[in-house]
């Protein structure tokens, strides 16, 4: 969790066309994992007729919610942005019966409140031309677009190793955002490489990785809530690498989305023990 919150102030910091940088992020982990599959001696192949549509669509899940969570950081803060992003665990926790048997708990629509609540109090007002709104916005599209793809790993995750996973993964967004490398100027791309290094080392090689493996001893539900930890770190990161503030709204809005995410928690622990 506190790789991956490392995106935030990244995603903030680097001034370039989101789709660049998710292009060049996915490069470097997509080799930094090949090297590591390869040293390992671990198998690359899986059958592809199986689960070669399932490796295809997550990488396409993968990569707009890349795309849309930066957007949403540009647009706004990293506060913001990664608030927004963070309605993800109850976006899975209602999506996940129609993937497993699992049936819907009453505090799942107490929950989903709670969660619009903390929204509401992100954006400013209810008009699509502020672009905190637009980034508020994007941050749910990235959080839909990640619950999807995490489910689609959890049925997955027991019969292929979760660093291949990746590694298709990331395969599958390099060739989608292949065009960004025609379409946008890469006049300053030399000025921010060393911290699009960062974000495809330690936020995207490992971090993510390690978010995968966890699946293997976790249901898809509580790995998303305890990841619930990561907004706290990436607010932390943008106050003393960008001086950011939230505002009051933002905290607010804030502590409603995170509290959400404890209670939840606390409600499938005390549901497991059982």
């Amino acid at each position: 969790m506190l790789c991956i919150s490392t995106s935030g102030v990244l995603g903030r910091f680097i001034n370039l066309p989101p789709p660049l940088t998710i292009w060049s992020r996915a490069l470097v982990a997509f080799i930094l994992l090949l090297a590591y599959t390869l040293w390992k001696k671990k198998r690359v192949r899986f059958n592809f007729k199986k689960e070669g549509g399932t490796a295809a669509l997550s990488g396409i899940l993968m990569a707009g919610h890349w795309i849309f969570y930066f957007f949403s950081l540009q647009w706004s803060s990293v506060a913001i942005g990664m608030l927004s992003l963070f309605t993800y665990p109850i976006v899975t926790v209602l999506l996940e019966p129609f993937f497993f048997d699992i049936r819907y708990q009453k505090r799942h629509l107490f929950l989903s409140m709670m969660i619009l609540a903390g929204v509401y109090f992100l954006a400013p007002s209810f008009q699509l031309d502020n672009t905190v709104n637009q980034g508020v916005l994007m941050g749910i599209l990235s959080s839909i677009c990640y619950a999807l793809r995490n489910i689609l790993m959890k049925q997955k995750i027991a019969t292929i190793n979760g660093s291949i996973l990746m590694l298709y993964q990331m395969g599958v967004t390099l060739i989608i955002l292949l065009p960004a490398l025609v379409y946008f100027k890469i006049d300053s791309y030399v000025t921010y490489l060393p911290y699009i290094l960062i974000l495809g080392v330690l936020t995207t090689a490992l971090g993510h990785t390690l978010f995968l493996y966890s699946f293997k001893k976790f249901s898809i539900g509580t790995v998303s809530i305890m990841s619930g930890i990561q907004p706290i770190y990436g607010i932390l990161f943008g106050v003393l690498f960008l001086s950011e503030i939230p505002s009051v709204r933002s905290i607010i809005g804030g502590a409603l989305i995170i509290l959400t995410v404890v209670i939840e928690q606390k409600s499938n622990k005390t549901t497991e023990e059982k």
